[in-house]
């Protein structure tokens, strides 16, 4: 076992909520630390190592059925419903009957032409129809790093548009997850304190939804969030870039010569949606955790983790997420 730290490890939480090392009898993590433990292995068979009902949030970012091959490997687009739910089956063993599983996916195009692949909207409806999962919401993040490609059709033809938002699908095991979006209020907006300081006029909309007195309240601290990750609340989109060039994970890497993950999600990502669906002490899993972002934000924000890796390389340089 490769420990975090040097000192054994002592949970942070409450008796009732095992350190997750606890949860994976006869298996050693790759490195722990007092909130979480990160594992080298296939997720498929580790995850089988955790009880019933055991997880509150399963939040990945799997490999993406591109048409092109990735360093970290990706399975093609005819394979990749009947792939991932292999491990998906497993996730929805874990999860608590109040948990959710959020799953970050991209598009595609279809190779050869300049049109795009439904995959992703394949493997959704299975998720919910073969496997009984429940569609809570769906979100979308917008990448503004991401680069204007197939560079044929979009820098060389001009004929299609960059591509630049990501889907991310909010599962639940039933009807009913926890959630609470006070949570993530978002700042009040310039037109909403204009609102509060001039009031509203009850009335109906063209729509059909009611403007009553209680519009222009701001009692509640904050605005309900559109799924927005900065100040921009405008739109139903999450907005924040990966092309961070400077953070401690990617300057170690650098400074260690080892490689840095090439497809690694903003803190914000995780972030928004652990504050949004659990609460502290429960337990997140990535099985897909590559440099183990959601871990860190994880544990920064009281939770447990537990990590899921295949590549070694990448799950060692994970470590420096925890200034070690």
């Amino acid at each position: 076992m490769n420990k975090l730290l040097d000192a054994p490890q002592t949970s942070l939480f409450a008796p009732t909520q095992e350190h997750p090392r606890g949860l994976m009898r006869g298996l050693d993590p790759f490195y722990e630390t007092s909130a979480g433990a990160a594992y080298l292995g296939d997720s498929r068979e580790l995850l089988k190592a955790l009880p019933d009902a055991s997880v509150n949030l399963a939040f990945t970012s799997p490999p993406y059925a591109l048409h092109f091959k990735k360093a970290y490997g990706n399975v093609s687009k005819a394979d990749y419903v009947e792939w991932f739910l292999t491990f998906a089956k497993e996730i929805h063993r874990v999860l608590t009957d109040d948990g959710s599983f959020v799953l970050n996916i991209g598009g595609s195009w279809n190779p050869g032409e300049p049109t795009r692949s439904l995959y992703h909207f394949k493997l959704m409806i299975a998720l919910v129809e073969k496997l009984g999962f429940y569609l809570a919401q769906e979100c979308y993040w917008y990448n503004p790093a991401k680069m204007p490609v197939p560079a044929e059709w979009v820098t060389v033809r001009r004929v299609r548009i960059k591509d630049s938002v990501e889907h991310v699908w909010w599962l639940s095991k039933t009807p009913f997850p926890k959630a609470d979006n006070r949570n993530v209020l978002r700042p009040y907006s310039a037109d909403m304190y204009r609102l509060a300081k001039n009031g509203v006029k009850a009335t109906v909309r063209p729509s059909g939804h009611n403007i009553n007195s209680s519009f222009d309240k701001m009692a509640a601290g904050g605005s309900i969030p559109s799924n927005v990750l900065d100040d921009r609340v405008a739109t139903e989109m999450l907005i924040a870039g990966n092309n961070s060039a400077n953070d401690l994970y990617t300057m170690r890497c650098k400074e260690a010569g080892v490689p840095i993950h090439p497809a690694r999600f903003p803190a914000a990502l995780p972030e928004f949606f652990i504050k949004l669906l659990t609460d502290e002490g429960d337990l997140v899993v990535d099985p897909f955790a590559g440099s183990n972002t959601a871990g860190a934000v994880a544990e920064r924000l009281g939770r447990r983790w537990m990590g899921m890796e295949l590549i070694e390389e990448y799950l060692e340089a994970s470590k420096f997420r925890f200034g070690v």
